[in-house]
């Protein structure tokens, strides 16, 4: 009898190089990923969320010219993982739990996985390593768009219906911030 295959876990990308020009230009006042949530940064809300799932991650944090690029370099730095889940660095409400989820559900038939909440595509995506050419070749603000679609029309995605508002929930302006915090309290509350 075969024993299981040891499940390796992704290495979770977190993406924080973008210059949240949104965010300013809606408004708000410094980067969004400093920005104030329940009086802690955005990022660090991200960053607890990953620390709290046990699963290796990387942040990504220097400056590039795109979503795109920021993934390629991530992925180059980061060559041996078992896969990746990409996360942008504002969303700060994503659950330990929706990580491992995505993470799990990679595997030989199931290149990508992407979790979704109330009919909604969210964030991370997962890639499993096979992905390891296109995604460290990408560049420009499209981000891992293309070999997602490529590899759903292989039928090779897994999407995941997640209870958490969490995957949908981005920081891009101040109005988007205070919900967040609305939410945060409910979830609290």
């Amino acid at each position: 009898m075969n024993a299981a295959p040891e499940f390796r876990p992704p290495t979770v990308i977190v993406l924080a190089s973008g210059r949240g020009e949104r965010f300013r230009a809606a408004g708000g006042a410094g980067h969004k990923l400093q920005a104030m949530l329940a009086g802690t940064a955005v990022l660090d809300h991200t960053l607890a969320a990953v620390r709290a799932s046990g699963l290796p991650w990387h942040l990504e944090d220097v400056g590039h010219p795109g979503m795109g690029d920021s993934i390629a370099a991530a992925v180059r730095a980061t060559a041996g993982a078992a896969g990746w889940l990409i996360l942008p660095a504002d969303l700060p409400l994503v659950q330990p739990a929706t990580l491992n989820a995505v993470a799990r559900a990679l595997g030989p038939a199931v290149q990508a996985a992407q979790p979704h909440y109330g009919g909604q595509r969210g964030h991370p995506v997962g890639f499993a390593a096979t992905c390891f050419d296109p995604l460290s070749q990408l560049s420009g603000n499209q981000g891992a768009a293309p070999v997602l679609r490529a590899l759903r029309e292989a039928g090779q995605v897994a999407d995941i219906e997640v209870d958490d508002i969490g995957v949908v929930t981005d920081i891009d302006t101040p109005e988007e911030l205070a919900r967040a915090e609305a939410l945060m309290k409910a979830r609290l509350g």
